[in-house]
């Protein structure tokens, strides 16, 4: 199950309660924690799919204490910031 992220969940996976943190490539606040099962993979891709987008990658960390951090999506990269118009 996916556990959003709220001030509930920072404090379960403080406590080790939840194994996974997941983030963005372009954020250092989580997006939200699951327990890293394959179901919680699953529901990644499908809420990818609800919002209109698919689910191009996860990258896995596995920390010391064994618990993992996820980070969804690839980082941007330098032709996707010559993209962005600037009105200088």
């Amino acid at each position: 199950m996916i556990h959003p992220y709220n001030d509930a969940n920072l404090l379960l996976w403080d406590r080790g309660e939840l194994k996974v943190q997941i983030l963005s490539p372009t954020s250092t606040r989580p997006i939200a924690y699951c327990d890293g099962t394959e179901e919680d993979e699953q529901e990644l891709h499908q809420i990818a799919e609800s919002e209109g987008t698919e689910l191009s990658a996860i990258h896995r960390k596995v920390l010391k204490t064994g618990r993992e951090i996820w980070t969804i999506g690839d980082a941007p990269t330098a032709s996707d910031e010559d993209d962005v118009w600037s009105y200088d």
